[in-house]
Formats: structure tokens, sequence, C-alpha cells
């Protein structure tokens, strides 16, 4: 019957294999940017307009996914978004113009936002069913699938075109999500322990408090997007423009900070059965504060890329945690808004780390992450009582 330690097994399989889909989809679309760029002729202005696309599809579509879940569950929105994620990827390298690719991308990114919302809202449902901390281990299996979906397209880079390559693409996710979409549509959403507390039964109503509660909650997952953000975009120009990295060095940096925040996330189911969520986010933001300040004010390269490691290891569970909580919370709603919130932040940290360096310098704007990530380990603190419930 649906709620036993078999059907759990399966359903934390299943949405692991999806979240890992996610990932891989998604960074086989990055690592083809550059060609699709040249296929349209766009300039570097215009292509950052398209690229828009993807943010606008995914923000406005996070909020809606909400409702979709609570009318139609979350399962069946996880496979409907899949769907939709693996036929829209295929569409970017048939446009011909930026507008067009802007256009399409909306439609990737609407997929993308869905799905994010669907999931993480199934999860949250597990972890309260199985009263474990297992969040982080399907964030890091997201990390694992991009790391491997870039790997993928950088090696069939020279020897397929970007509609060779995401056509594949679009084949294997069809496929995959018919092999795995066919379980999850099969197994119901778990009910909560029995012997859970009473205010984790079931999600608030988004009342006033509970709203506010939330929106912290997202707080959290903007302070670690935003350092995110701004270590993909500005890490190996810091590495190659502050610390005179060769190109090949430079890129070394964001690669380590990927590395460590999977291997944070593969360790943050014991690390949260061992500290509670409160110690993790504490400790997590501070250690991401001090290894930042240590990666953009450090004088040699190997000890940039030390912080930026550290950093890595500081911030991977801080979102995981954040999303969590929020739907614990308030459901899909709440997991929508923690996601929203997650993913301004980090479409904040790039343009803000450039204002800021074209202010400043860019090492003193790579601080601002130490800032943000020291604000989630304060928010951390103060919530702790509603962290811990």
């Amino acid at each position: 019957m649906p709620g036993t330690p078999t059907d759990l097994t399966r359903l934390r399989a299943v949405l692991t294999a999806f979240f890992a889909l996610d990932g891989f989809i998604f960074a086989g679309w990055v690592v083809r940017i550059p060609a699709i760029k040249e296929q349209t002729g766009a300039s570097a202005g215009t292509l950052g307009l398209a690229l828009l696309g993807v943010s606008a599809g995914a923000v406005v579509t996070m909020m809606l996914t909400g409702r979709l879940c609570h009318r139609y569950g979350n399962h069946q929105v996880t496979v409907v978004c899949a769907v939709l994620l693996s036929l829209s990827v295929s569409l970017p390298p048939l446009t011909h113009s930026a507008l067009t690719l802007g256009l399409v991308l909306l439609v990737f990114g609407a997929a993308y936002g869905g799905i994010n919302v669907a999931f993480n809202s199934a999860a949250v449902e597990l972890v309260r069913a199985m009263r474990r901390p297992i969040m982080p281990s399907f964030h890091a299996a997201f990390s694992l699938g991009g790391m491997v979906g870039a790997g993928l397209g950088g090696l069939v880079a020279g020897s397929l075109t970007p509609t060779q390559h995401l056509f594949g693409l679009t084949v294997l996710g069809l496929v995959v999500t018919v092999l795995i979409g066919r379980p999850l549509l099969r197994l119901r959403p778990p009910a909560p322990h029995e012997d859970s507390p009473k205010e984790e039964a079931a999600p608030r109503r988004l009342n006033t408090r509970t709203r506010g509660l939330v929106v912290t909650f997202g707080l959290i997952a903007l302070c670690t997007a935003f350092g995110e953000g701004a270590l993909a975009d500005w890490s190996a120009l810091h590495l190659q423009q502050d610390l005179d990295a060769t190109a090949g060095a430079a890129a070394i940096g964001y690669s380590c900070f990927a590395l460590a925040m999977t291997a944070g996330r593969l360790s943050g189911t014991r690390l949260l059965e061992r500290l509670g969520r409160t110690r993790t986010l504490v400790a997590g933001g501070t250690t991401a504060a001090a290894g930042m300040l240590l990666g953009a004010l450090a004088p040699t390269l190997w000890a940039a890329v030390l912080g930026f490691v550290i950093t890595g290891l500081g911030l991977a569970n801080l979102f995981p945690v954040a999303v969590e909580r929020a739907g614990t919370l308030a459901g899909p709603d709440g997991v929508a808004i923690a996601s929203t919130l997650g993913y301004g932040g980090m479409l904040l940290g790039p343009p803000a780390i450039g204002f800021m360096a074209d202010w400043y310098s860019l090492p003193a704007a790579l601080t601002s992450v130490a800032v943000l990530a020291a604000t989630a380990a304060l928010i951390g603190f103060l919530t702790r009582h509603a962290a811990e419930r």
C-alpha cells in the first residue's frame, strides 16, 4: 500500500532520476549557447536579452505551477513538465534570429521553472513522510546531472551540430521520462509519517504569518543562489584578470566550486541528521562567507581556488534546506515562492557583480557574496524555531 518503506524508496529513486535529468538537459543547452549565438548572428547584448527568455519563462511559471500542483498533483505536473522540457530543448537551434530565440527560450524556461517547483514539492512530501533530511541528495543529483551533461556536451561539440546534439537530448529526455514517469504516476503521494508532529501533518494555509516565514526562507535561497550565479559568471575572469591565471587555470576555479557543491550535497543528509537545520544553515553560511573572502581577496591563484572550494561546501545545503522548509510550511505554494526568490537571486548575482566591479573592483564586488552568505547564516539563526519545527 502507498507509504510503505518499499514505495518510499522507489519514489526517492524516481525523483532522484528526475532531478538528474533536469540538470543533464539544462547543462546540455548551456554548453551550446556559443554555437547558437553564432548561428543567430546575435551580438553579446542581443543574446543577453534573448537569454532573459529562460529567466522570464521560469519565474512566471514557478508561481503558476504551485496552483497546478494543488489541482493535478505534484507527480502529474512533474511528468508533463519533463516532456515539455525535453521537447523544448530542441527548439533553440531551429532559430535564426535573437527574437525567435528569445521566444522559444520562454517555452524552455517555462518548462524548466515548472519542473523545478513540481519535483521539489514532491520531494518535500517525501522528506515529511520519511522524516529524514534527504533534500540535499536530490539537489546533488541535479548537480551531478549537470556535470555529466556539460561534460558530454563538451565531448560531442566538435562532432555534432547543435541541432543534432539538442535533438538527441530530446529523444533521450523523452525515453527517460517514459521509463521513470510511469512508476512516478503509479506511486501515490506519501502520507506524513504516523508519528509526525501535528503541525507537520499537512502544509499550512498561506496566511500572513506563514507567508512571512516562507519569504524568509526564500531569502536564504536568494542569498545562496546569488553566490552560485556570481561565481558561475565571474570566478574565471577574477582569476585571469586579477591573479594572472591562464585561461585553463582560471576555468579550474568554477569547476572546483561546482565539485565542492556536489560533494557537500551528497553528504548533506548526514550533516543535517548530525547538526540539525539551524546549525547547518548557520555553519554553512558562515563557512561560505569565510571562503568567499579568501576567494575574492587572496593574493595567489591556489589560495583563491581554495576559497572557492570552501564557499561551495558552505553554500551546498542552504538552498535545499530553505526550499524544504518553505514546502513543509506551505506545500507547492511555499516551494514556488522560495524557488522564485532563489532564481531571482541567481539572476541578480551576475549583473550586480558587474555593476559593483565597475564602481570599485572585481575582488571588492565578489565580497558581496560573502556578505549575503553571512546574511543567510543570520537569517537561519533568527528563524531557528521555525527551521527545526
